[in-house]
């Protein structure tokens, strides 16, 4: 004793319409794979900081929106590097960068 379960008729058309294989000279073709969709905009709003700087870099991640995922890693290391370096902007003291220590400096 089996249990059969009756086909949905999707799978039935779908097989209909591949054409009948002892029919010489019939066309028989496989079903067209769907295609991917575009990459779309997720919809993030960003908010300015005020910081022209971070917000450049927050900017640049909308030009992930139209990439695919494998697009994405290189913008965020771009950004995650671009917001680090301003953070640390903010420990380096105003001014000039120091220059190379002078031997004299050091008298005993």
């Amino acid at each position: 004793m089996t249990d059969s379960t009756p086909l949905s008729p999707e799978p039935l058309e779908a097989l209909e319409s591949l054409g009948d294989p002892e029919t010489p000279g019939a066309a028989v073709r496989a079903p067209e794979a769907p295609e991917a969709p575009e990459p779309q905009p997720l919809g993030v709003e960003r908010v300015p900081t005020g910081d022209p700087g971070v917000d450049a870099h927050l900017a640049r991640l909308a030009d992930a929106d139209h990439l695919d995922a494998s697009g994405h890693l290189a913008v965020y290391e771009d950004v995650h590097q671009g917001l680090r370096d301003a953070l640390g902007a903010l420990d380096r003291p105003p001014g000039p960068p120091p220059g190379p220590a002078r031997p004299y400096d050091n008298r005993s």
